[in-house]
C-alpha cells in the first residue's frame, strides 16, 4: 500500500504523467481516493517551483552543451507553438486554462516553460498553475471515480 502511494506521488512529479497518471494509478490500486487526490495534487504543484529553479539556475549552465541546447530549443519551440497564442492573449487566464486541460503536453511542466519563455511574473504564474492543476486533477479524479464505479 505504501509502495503504491509512493508510486502515485512519483507519477505526479513525473513529466510523463503528472497527476493525470498519479491519481488514476492510486485509485485503481485501492488507495483512499481523497488521500490520493490531495497527495498527487500537492506533488504536482511542487513541480512549478522546481522547474522555475531549474530553468533559471541550471538551464543557463547546461545550455553550454550542444546536445542539451538542441533539445532545449526543440522543447521551447514546441511549448511556444502549443501555448503562445492563448497565453499571450489571455495572460493569467490563458495559462490557467492551458494547464487545466487534462491532455498530454498541457500540464505544469509546459506551464512552467511558458512562464519562463514569456517572462510571466512568478507569483501570478504559480497561482495560475496551481488553480489549473487543481481543476485538471478534479476532472481526472472524477472521471476515474466514475469509471471505477462503472458509470463512465
Amino acid at each position: 500500500m505504501i509502495q503504491d502511494f509512493v508510486i502515485a506521488i512519483l507519477w505526479s512529479l513525473s513529466p510523463f504523467g503528472e497527476a493525470k497518471v498519479g491519481i488514476p494509478y492510486g485509485m485503481y490500486n485501492g488507495l483512499n481516493i481523497y488521500l490520493v487526490f490531495v497527495a498527487c495534487f500537492l506533488a504536482n504543484v511542487l513541480v512549478f517551483p522546481l522547474m522555475i529553479f531549474f530553468l533559471e539556475k541550471v538551464n543557463s549552465y547546461l545550455l553550454k552543451w550542444t546536445f542539451y541546447k538542441k533539445a532545449a530549443i526543440y522543447v521551447a519551440r514546441k511549448a511556444k507553438v502549443g501555448s503562445e497564442g492563448k497565453i499571450k492573449k489571455y495572460g493569467f487566464w490563458g495559462l490557467l486554462f492551458f494547464v487545466m486541460i487534462p491532455l498530454p503536453g498541457t500540464g505544469v511542466y509546459a506551464g512552467s516553460i511558458a512562464t519562463y519563455l514569456f517572462k510571466i511574473r512568478k507569483r501570478e504564474a504559480f497561482v495560475a498553475n496551481s488553480i489549473g492543476i487543481f481543476f485538471s486533477s478534479v476532472i481526472v479524479w472524477g472521471t476515474t471515480l466514475l469509471t471505477i464505479k462503472g458509470v463512465a
